[in-house]
Parts: structure tokens; sequence; C-alpha cells
């Protein structure tokens, strides 16, 4: 088995336009691609860029609300229900036509004049009716803990507080984000949280603290985590969501063995 790589267009290729980066991506060998948003452009222009170059949407979000007034996520928000439904039916309406079969649904911010019960009530209520729709259209929504040190404030913070949401909610289309680089900076020991969740997980980010750089400069040994990840079988995509130290085919050296032009 070979393990699945995914080139984050947000984060990947900053130097060249956004629909250009689907050729640069394809060009170095990935087969597949996330990124954060895709909603400033039409879902039939993004369609064929990826036709065009024989790539596999692995995953995007719905939308975070006002990102430039702070929001990072609707899911768990009181009073902003109806901009969250409004939103995971436009993600799905995305996905349909990018066939796409991953939505990650962002939390947002702890609201702090509210109790944490009652924040955890919205967002188990909006991640039931994500899962539901989702269910639909044959997509597993799901949740991505981030630690705070990123992204200050936001609600879901750990992977085991994921974890007892999904098992909560207990729906098969609802399932686990999981980003090394976001469970290194919160839980570390990613080996012995990656077995412990496993079955819960869907899909998986990379990057390395703590700069967020490319697999092979940090703390983290990632042929060891990769040799891990194929022996458990893992056969999801690996979402590259890291910041280049440099130019990001200059980057690449960790990933000759896994991608074909690299």
């Amino acid at each position: 088995m070979s393990l699945k790589f995914a080139a984050n267009l947000s984060f990947l290729y900053q130097d060249i336009p956004f629909l250009d980066r689907f050729d640069a991506a394809a060009a170095d060998g990935f087969k597949g691609v996330e990124y954060l948003f895709p909603y400033d452009f039409e879902p039939a222009e993004l369609k064929k860029r990826l036709d065009d170059n024989g790539l596999i949407q692995a995953l995007f979000n719905l939308s975070a609300g006002d990102f430039d007034k702070g929001d990072r996520g609707l899911a768990s928000l009181t009073g902003r229900e109806a901009e969250f439904q409004a939103s995971l039916d436009q993600a799905i309406e995305y996905a349909n036509v990018l066939g796409c079969t991953r939505l990650h649904v962002m939390a947002g911010l702890r609201d702090t004049t509210i109790a944490e019960e009652t924040q955890l009530a919205v967002y188990r209520n909006n991640l039931r009716k994500a899962a539901a729709a989702c269910a639909e259209s044959g997509i597993t929504a799901l949740i991505e803990p981030i630690n705070i040190q990123d992204m200050p404030g936001y609600f879901l913070d750990s992977a085991s507080m994921a974890a007892a949401l999904i098992e909560d909610i207990d729906h098969p289309n609802l399932r686990l984000q999981f980003d090394i680089y976001h469970v290194q900076r919160t839980d570390g020991d990613i080996v012995r949280q990656y077995k412990k969740f496993a079955p819960l997980i869907r899909h998986i980010q990379i990057a390395n603290p703590p700069n967020r750089y490319e697999p092979d400069n940090g703390e983290v040994n990632y042929p060891y985590i990769f040799d891990l990840l194929e022996a458990e079988g893992y056969d999801g995509w690996i979402g590259c969501e890291y910041k280049p130290s440099s130019g990001t085919r200059e980057t690449l050296g960790w990933a000759e063995k896994f991608l074909p032009r690299a």
C-alpha cells in the first residue's frame, strides 16, 4: 500500500495564482488537492481544473463565517444556526460538483458570555444536522481539534474532546480529522494518539512544529510516522497543510518515495 498525499493549495505554491496551483500540484506528482475555502470561485471552474489535471478533491472546509472579522467557524455559535445551515448547504452543493467526499466543519471560538455546556449543546446539534445532511450525498463530515496557540480560543481544542463528541453523536458520517501538527502542539505523543483514535480518523494533515514547515523540517520524525501509517493500513488522504520554508518544489524532498515526480 502506498500513502496518498493531497497538496493543500491554501498553503503550498503561494507564489502563483490560486487556480494555477492545480497545474503545479499535478506537475509535482500529487494526485489529490485540498484547500481551506473554495467559495471565491464557481464550482464548475474548480471542477475543470481538477479534471484537466487528473486530480481528486480530497477535502475543503465549510465557510468559517466572516474570517476577516475574527470568525473561525460557525458550528458551535449560538444565534447563528441559520447561518451555519446555509454554510452547510453551500458546502454540500460544492462537494457534489467537485466529487468531494470529506468536508471539515469548523467549530468556531469559545463564547465566554455563555456557559460552556450551552455552547456545546449548540455544537452537538449542528454536528448532528451536518452528519445527516452529508450522509444524503455520500459525504463524511469531519471535525478537527486545533491548538489554541495558533488559534486562541478555538472551541474544539483536543482530540479527546472531538472523539467524545463523535462517539456521543454516533453517526457514521461524522468522523475525525487528525492534524498531526495540531495534535503534537496540543497533546504530543503522536503515535499513541493516532492508535487511540484511528477507528474514528478519516483524514490526516501534516506539518512539522514548531514552525509548521515541511515534514522533514521540525521536531516530529515523519519517516517513522509514515511507516506507522502504512503498517496500520491507513488508506485515506494525507493533506500537506504546511508552510514551505522556501519554494514549494524545493521542500518536497521528503516526498520523493511517495510522489512520482517530486
